[in-house]
């Protein structure tokens, strides 16, 4: 069913969750964190549903956090926050397999949301960023345990520290992202991925992704650490000045 600027649907056993706002390149808004949130939640005790697929559609994956909208909740209703700490979570408790289909620019909270997901399929058209450090901010959603962990401390600086972008090749080649494919073609194999899944016992597939994963309460304690510091760091000067430059570019 369409949420929005999220659409849900689900076909032999697999939930599809698709990120629908093309004219802003899937940017993410509070409302669309709390639709995924819901759509990830809402899987978790249905044994309908044996995993799920996070995709953004042809030639986009997210261009992350929409800033108007971050800044609005920040300066006019704070508490719309929780809306994107809450997806975190989601990703965090999740007990289902998660499949991204990416075909685009994946920035931000598009590529750390990648490190919860447990199969990756990128476009060879894909790129891959995390620009906290250009807004003077911090790494969010426990990416500063789940990219070492996944590509090692030097690539995770480089993306997180420098603020590199990754090509589709460098992701495959740093681990988190399974597969490249032609552009168009992603969500495609994520649902032949997911048919895959779908046959496997589905009891032992829970289990042995829970020996494979970090525990739900590591993930948790660090995206916790991470938003302290985050909240710290939307006050500094650095980032108020990377603000200011972005709505006066804005206004242009």
């Amino acid at each position: 069913m369409p949420n929005g600027n999220i659409v849900v649907t689900e076909e032999r056993g697999t939930r599809v969750i698709t990120l629908r706002r093309p004219g802003k390149k899937n940017a993410i808004t509070q409302d669309m964190y709390r639709e995924m949130s819901r759509a990830i939640d809402t899987a978790q005790n249905n044994p309908d549903i044996r995993c799920m697929i996070i995709t953004g559609g042809s030639g986009v994956f997210t261009a992350g956090d929409d800033i108007d909208d971050f800044l609005h909740a920040d300066t006019a209703r704070p508490e719309t926050l929780s809306n994107g700490a809450k997806f975190l979570y989601s990703l965090a408790l999740n007990v289902k397999p998660i499949i991204a289909a990416v075909d685009g620019a994946s920035i931000g909270m598009g590529t750390v949301m990648l490190f919860h997901c447990d199969y990756v399929l990128a476009s060879n058209a894909a790129t891959f960023s995390a620009p906290y450090i250009h807004l003077g901010l911090v790494p969010v959603g426990a990416a500063s345990l789940l990219m070492p962990n996944t590509m090692g401390y030097q690539r995770a600086f480089a993306m997180l520290v420098m603020g590199r972008t990754f090509t589709a090749a460098e992701a495959h080649a740093a681990g988190f992202v399974n597969i490249v494919v032609s552009p168009g073609h992603t969500e495609v194999e994520a649902r032949k991925v997911a048919r895959d899944i779908c046959r496997l016992p589905a009891e032992a597939v829970a289990a042995s992704r829970k020996l494979l994963r970090a525990a739900p309460e590591e993930l948790t304690r660090r995206i916790d650490q991470e938003a302290h510091l985050f909240g710290e760091r939307l006050k500094s000067d650095e980032a108020i000045a990377a603000f200011n430059a972005f709505a006066n570019r804005k206004k242009r």
